[in-house]
């Protein structure tokens, strides 16, 4: 069990002492973090999963829509050019209930009601701050505090900044609101979240606010059960959610990436190949990905060989300013666990952008997500706003197989670095042969737009000055705030599970 707070990861693997199994891990430590990581995620957030299970891997889905009477339009005539990303305009319907439910229904051992106990014991009785988690909160405090004026965000200033300040680190928070939802959820099946007295609050509190979100956008929701998507790299299949997730742009940069060989990590090849082959496939991402249903180009065109050699053919000597590519026709809390049984879940959670929409349903503690700040107002673009539309989405699990057989679920959060963090994991991994805390303490990198890549200070300068003579415009960071926070088990051929995990976050590994 691995995940960014120690507190969680305990509360999954009380479920495996109690004959739960790694599904029921997952739900109970995902249900804890909206309580445990109210940075990250909440209850009103979205849910991806890749589970393996009995000899098959498997795809959650559980990411919302639009509302369904929301426009272009609509939000046009609001006198903005761009979704904000906070208030009522950027709010999807959540998801992350029904995956607890459907992944427990699904495949679980446990009641839903035994799963989120530990949730509803911290928000209920309060547990201390760690120390990351603290600065982010304090961050988030005094940012919102500049950024947010008016009636409706005062709910969640209420609930986060009790006092009129963020908690600090080893002090006390809790959440009575929060304990009283997730025992409803519990109790209901989530039932009450999408069509019982949580959805008339929700839907109350938009409509006091000028919010699009109604009972009937929550009642229509379910979650979907998808095909995962991979690639084959070095003889391991990578496994990622198919879009509206980002996990294609994984995809498509290790396909490029396939027609290299990597000899060394610490090399300014190895750095200038991977930076660039990440700038194509995430241009290509950026233009293509968007809610399945409105795609232009199918995933199997972006995969194809043939594209990734013609991608591959535009890396040369120095860093280029990447533009999409035409196809031949034809950006959080993260969490892994198994079991002894065999089973193996990748499961993130997010609200997008620390806290979200900073909109919290008065007496309910829900924070709710704020996705539709990715949608595009352009109708020329794929991902344009439309309604009853899932955006393009920035959470994704990973998982690994080789030879048909799991090796284990691995995930870095935070926004668009995700892809990043997973190809880097990976080809530390497979390329380099580092072992899972290993290849998470690695120093990374992570491009953001044009030339331009930040890099952690760990990176050795002789490779920073290469790749600066080669076009790269580096910034080092002072931080590690901006590269993710991951996550990985993996599983031996001797079946022996080795887990890491994130040194850049309060995250543990608690085994059984």
């Amino acid at each position: 069990m691995a995940t960014s707070q120690p507190l969680a990861a305990q509360a999954g693997l009380d479920m495996l002492k109690k004959g739960g199994n790694a599904i029921d891990a997952a739900v109970a430590a995902a249900a804890s973090l909206t309580v445990l990581e109210p940075t990250s995620n909440g209850i009103g957030g979205d849910a991806f999963s890749l589970v393996w299970y009995q000899g098959r891997l498997h795809g959650l889905n559980a990411s919302g829509p639009s509302p369904k009477n929301i426009t272009l339009e609509k939000v046009k005539s609001r006198g903005v050019d761009a979704i904000p990303p906070y208030g009522w305009l950027p709010v999807t319907v959540p998801g992350a209930p029904a995956a607890w439910v459907e992944l427990s229904e699904k495949f679980g051992k446990l009641p839903l009601t035994q799963l989120l106990e530990p949730a509803i014991q911290y928000a209920e009785e309060g547990y201390p701050l760690s120390p990351v988690l603290s600065k982010f909160w304090g961050n988030a405090v005094d940012r919102y505090r500049q950024l947010l004026k008016g009636p409706e965000f005062e709910p969640w200033f209420s609930t986060f900044a009790p006092g009129g300040r963020a908690p600090r680190a080893g002090e006390v928070w809790r959440s009575r609101d929060h304990a009283a939802t997730l025992q409803s959820i519990a109790e209901s099946r989530a039932s009450s979240f999408y069509r019982g007295e949580l959805a008339e609050k929700i839907a109350w509190f938009a409509k006091q606010h000028g919010g699009f979100l109604t009972e009937e956008d929550l009642a229509a929701y379910t979650p979907q059960w998808v095909n995962p998507i991979k690639v084959n790299y070095r003889g391991y299949d990578v496994w990622e959610i198919p879009p509206n997730g980002q996990g294609l742009v994984t995809l498509m940069a290790f396909n490029i990436l396939k027609g290299f060989e990597f000899t060394e990590k610490e090399s300014e090849l190895t750095y200038h190949r991977q930076m660039e082959a990440l700038k194509l496939a995430f241009t290509d991402g950026k233009k293509y990905i968007t809610d399945w249903d409105h795609m232009s180009v199918s995933v199997e065109e972006l995969l194809s060989d043939t594209y990734a050699e013609e991608r591959r053919k535009e890396i040369g000597d120095t860093a280029l300013v990447p533009t999409p590519g035409k196809p031949p026709s034809g950006g959080t809390v993260y969490l892994a666990t198994a079991d002894g049984a065999g089973n193996m879940v990748s499961f993130i959670q997010s609200n997008y952008m620390g806290f979200g929409s900073a909109l919290v349903v008065p007496g309910t503690g829900i924070s709710l997500q704020n996705r539709g700040h990715t949608f595009s107002l352009n109708p020329g673009e794929a991902n344009c706003l439309a309604p009853g539309k899932k955006t393009y989405h920035t959470i994704i699990p990973g998982f690994l197989t080789k030879d048909g057989q799991p090796i284990g679920p691995f995930g870095v959060m935070g926004g668009f670095m995700q892809p990043q963090g997973h190809l880097q994991i990976v080809m530390n991994t497979v390329d380099f042969g580092l072992n899972p805390q290993a290849a998470l303490d690695a120093p990374r990198w992570r491009w953001t737009e044009g030339t331009t890549v930040e890099v952690e200070r760990g990176v050795p300068d002789n490779i920073v000055q290469s790749l600066i003579r080669k076009g790269h415009e580096i910034r080092v960071a002072a931080e590690s705030g901006g590269f993710g926070r991951g996550q990985i088990i993996w599983r031996s051929e001797d079946g022996i599970l080795a887990g890491g995990t994130e040194p850049r976050a309060d995250g543990s590994v608690a085994a059984w």
